[in-house]
């Protein structure tokens, strides 16, 4: 006979989103499951791979409830301050820019850089630590969704019965597809680039974004000095680099030197020499919009249910946003005594997280459409915006709020208050 499990939901992909949803759910006193058709990366990597979140404030408070961040094997790089310039590659930014200071808002970081790999060592210490999740991966699965519950068969494995099965599987979701949800789509004609690179003097905990005529250039501080290379290059940046699909082709091919030469120009001097580390990696850069976020016994989230373009670094925080209003409703819903992947509860969650996903994706589009050019009318607008803004202390400090993925409403897992935890 077929083992049988019984959970309150069933997460169909383990990643940072999927994987941070399931043991949120399972911190409270839930019984979950989450299901993966690839095996959980390895614990232990052999070398930094290059890349790094940029881990919002709010999104901090969330891995903190679920017992994630604790895990993390290294402190992560807070985010001090940033700086947003308008400039071309080559040349000297304008002068007319924009400075943050965490400091000016209140006394935590904007937010912290944590490398890829150490995410995936805490997620995956985390979850076997957890009584009430099952995790099954590499492992095939079939779901079927009734109005009575949802049934998942993981291949070689037990047959998984569900109050809510969560799409979190990526852009090219197979559970919205099979629930007949629509997307709309953007495609930007870019490439986004993403790495790491060492360099000489610090970077003082100071996170860059560069305005560029081909897209937006950001460089992120790592955690450090020490584990970068030499001694002359003790420090270490991420980069995320957004550029014409042909000339981003073009800089990938490049070997370490040409590619570092690439680095500089955009970068400017302030961080004196540099060099390329790790891997490059690259993705077309698209926008992404799902017609609902919820279908019978189904509830989307992360790249499932929508994605933006990198402009704001934003769209991991965005999916772990969902993962709070999500966890929240499924949550107060079992304590409550309802069903929670009933149409009303599934409601309530698509009434949180859609509008807040939409102003995202809004922004993020507007900005691209905003900076992503070089019209000199728009060009000299934009750089006299950003010089406004910085000298407006009540636009800068909402502006500032909002890089820490603070404002009107933010509250529950999102505002730091901890996780309802059930009984058992």
């Amino acid at each position: 006979m077929t083992d049988t499990l019984d959970v309150t939901a069933c997460v169909i992909g383990a990643g940072p989103v999927g994987a941070t949803l399931a043991a949120t759910l399972a911190a409270a006193g839930l019984p979950v499951a989450v299901v993966d058709r690839a095996p959980l990366p390895p614990m232990e990597l052999p070398e930094f791979d290059g890349r790094a979140y940029a881990v919002a404030l709010t999104s901090q408070r969330l891995l903190r409830a679920a017992g994630v961040w604790d895990h993390l094997p290294a402190p992560p790089q807070e985010i001090l301050r940033i700086r947003v310039a308008d400039g071309a590659p080559g040349r000297r930014p304008s002068s007319l820019r924009l400075d943050f200071a965490a400091e000016e808002v209140g006394e935590e970081p904007f937010g912290w850089m944590v490398e890829a790999r150490s995410l995936r060592v805490a997620l995956n210490a985390r979850l076997p630590s957890l009584p009430g999740l099952s995790v099954f991966a590499p492992a095939a699965a079939a779901v079927t969704r009734g109005a009575g519950g949802a049934e998942v068969r993981v291949a070689g494995g037990p047959l998984i019965r569900a109050r809510l099965v969560v799409g979190a599987e990526g852009r090219e979701s197979p559970l919205r597809r099979a629930a007949g949800i629509g997307v709309t789509r953007w495609d930007y004609g870019q490439t986004g680039m993403v790495g790491a690179f060492a360099h000489e003097r610090p970077h003082r905990a100071t996170a860059l974004e560069m305005f560029l005529p081909n897209g937006p250039f950001a460089q992120l501080p790592l955690a450090g000095p020490g584990g970068f290379g030499s001694a002359a290059l003790p420090h270490a940046s991420a980069f995320v680099w957004s550029d014409r699909t042909a000339l981003a082709r073009h800089f990938l091919a490049m070997d370490d030197a040409a590619f570092g030469r690439e680095l500089a120009r955009r970068l400017g001097d302030h961080l004196g020499a540099i060099r390329p580390i790790g891997r490059r990696w690259s993705y077309p850069l698209s926008a992404l919009w799902a017609e609902r976020f919820t279908d019978t016994r189904l509830a989307l989230v992360g790249d499932a249910a929508h994605g933006i373009h990198p402009i704001a670094g934003q769209g991991l925080n965005l999916g772990f946003r969902d993962v709070a209003a999500l966890a929240e409703v499924v949550i107060e819903a079992v304590a409550a005594g309802e069903d929670p992947g009933a149409p009303e509860v599934l409601r309530r969650y698509d009434r949180r997280a859609r509008p807040d996903a939409a102003l995202m994706l809004g922004a993020t589009h507007a900005l691209e459409r905003l900076f992503g050019n070089d019209l000199p009318p728009l060009r000299l607008a934009r750089r006299i915006g950003i010089a406004a803004v910085d000298r407006l202390p009540r636009l800068k400090a909402m502006f500032a709020r909002r890089a820490m993925g603070m404002g009107a409403g933010v509250s529950g897992l999102l505002g730091g208050q901890g996780l309802m935890r059930l009984r058992d």
